[in-house]
């Protein structure tokens, strides 16, 4: 479904992608992982057209997109739930999930996946009406996962989905972000939390200082020595 090859993207004199080369099969969930710095937020941002690559490609089903914007992409069905949330705090949980469908011109196409979000996650049915600022952080993140899956993605892009929430609910995002893929979505996941990540995923990279220096299907990740040492603990 996605191939990026030989990709850079700078800041100015950062080089913060250094070649970076990896694919995504339809159906699977693939975790970047890496410390901070390693370029796992900018791959992301890099994909869903929210940075200019330097150099490299971006192919979605056999076609180059590098460069696109992010409504391009949002509409070729690649979705982007950013790091920290970012939820409406002012609006309700219903008006957040409506703004994920911006680009549905279809008013019962959009309460159809307003309907099957609440299905998935009955926390926010039983919330529609409060303000998204209110709800607790496991909360926030349910939102944020259901405001992009309002837009209808077939490759799911979450950044740090469990950064800052408690154990237990960690386990809870981790679980619904593998019904999400069963039930049809492909998976990019941006995960700090390496064995949360690799508990629910298919493959794994590893990223370091922009680009991949391991890569094996998750089960061999989280066996390998060397992951341990770096992500696992002893």
């Amino acid at each position: 479904m996605l191939e990026l090859t030989d990709l850079d993207v700078r800041y100015g004199a950062v080089r913060a992608l250094r070649g970076l080369s990896l694919t995504v099969a339809e159906g699977e969930i693939v975790a970047l992982l890496g410390n901070n710095g390693a370029g796992k937020s900018t791959a992301l941002a890099a994909i869903s057209g929210l940075v200019r690559p330097s150099a490299g490609r971006i192919v979605l089903d056999g076609r180059e997109v590098t460069g696109a914007s992010p409504p391009a992409m949002v509409a070729a069905g690649v979705v982007h739930v950013p790091e920290g949330r970012r939820i409406f705090s002012t609006l309700t949980v219903r008006e957040n999930l409506q703004l994920g469908g911006y680009l549905v011109r279809d008013g019962a196409e959009l309460e159809r996946r307003i309907a099957r979000v609440y299905d998935l996650l009955p926390r926010l049915a039983e919330r529609r009406d409060q303000q998204g600022g209110t709800l607790s952080g496991g909360e926030q993140q349910m939102l944020a996962i259901g405001r992009g899956l309002v837009a209808g993605p077939r490759l799911l892009m979450l950044d740090e989905p469990s950064m800052g929430l408690a154990p237990l609910i960690v386990t809870a995002v981790m679980d619904v972000i593998r019904d999400i893929n069963a039930a049809g979505t492909t998976v990019l996941l941006v995960e700090q939390n390496a064995k949360a990540a690799l508990r629910i995923a298919h493959r794994g990279h590893v990223l370091d200082q922009g680009a991949v220096t391991l890569h094996a299907p998750a089960a061999e990740l989280a066996a390998d020595p060397r992951v341990i040492e770096a992500y696992l603990g002893a």
